[in-house]
């Protein structure tokens, strides 16, 4: 399944832990200010979208979607959007995280918006690995210091965590009480996550 990956314009430090993610088939969408990461990422854009609020216009030989400054979706979710028109269906999101907080948040939506799709979505920041553990079972890694599961819409019921410091049976976990942050996968082993009723948004921190 071919995989698009998306650029936004926040802070990335670690260009080679981002670089290692990425795939020579990848379809890579650079958004505004997320331009500013090519040098860094060593990788040249498929397609270019924003309205160039946070970044000049590059003139670039390369397919260019110039949108208008006030609209409902932010460059990022139009870039979403564009590739799901286009027959995407994984996602790898870079740069979406830190900064504004509001952008932070709203980028972790998107996870959201894409599992509402069917579509897989994964965010990578310099700490860490995000996605919507939903329908599918999820697995971590013991190379994976600590992971989090937070219940970021609503109510999670039936909560197996298998493999881990802290196992739970038919959990539930609900948004005013988050207390599945800073487990740890046991040495040696996969950790396993599965979700009866609702949806977690799992962090993988390194």
């Amino acid at each position: 399944m071919k995989r698009c990956v998306i650029i936004g314009g926040a802070e990335i430090r670690r260009y080679d832990r981002a670089r290692q993610a990425l795939s020579p088939e990848d379809f890579v969408i650079y958004c505004d200010g997320g331009l500013n990461h090519q040098a860094g990422l060593e990788r040249l854009p498929d397609l270019i979208v924003g309205d160039f609020d946070s970044h000049e216009h590059p003139h670039m030989a390369v397919e260019t979607i110039v949108l208008p400054c006030e609209k409902d979706d932010t460059d990022t979710m139009f870039a979403v959007r564009e590739a799901l028109r286009r027959g995407y269906e994984d996602f790898l999101l870079l740069g979406v995280i830190g900064g504004r907080l509001d952008h932070t948040l709203g980028n972790v939506g998107i996870l959201l918006y894409l599992d509402a799709q069917g579509k897989r979505g994964r965010i990578l920041d310099d700490h860490s690995e995000m996605e919507i553990v939903s329908r599918q079972a999820a697995t971590i890694g013991d190379s994976f210091a600590f992971f989090s599961l937070l219940n970021i819409s609503g109510v999670a019921r039936g909560i197996t965590i298998e493999h881990a410091k802290y196992p739970l049976t038919e959990g539930e976990i609900t948004c005013d009480y988050q207390y599945g942050v800073s487990n740890e996968v046991l040495p040696g082993h996969t950790a396993r996550v599965t979700v009866r009723e609702g949806k977690l948004l799992l962090i993988k921190d390194f």
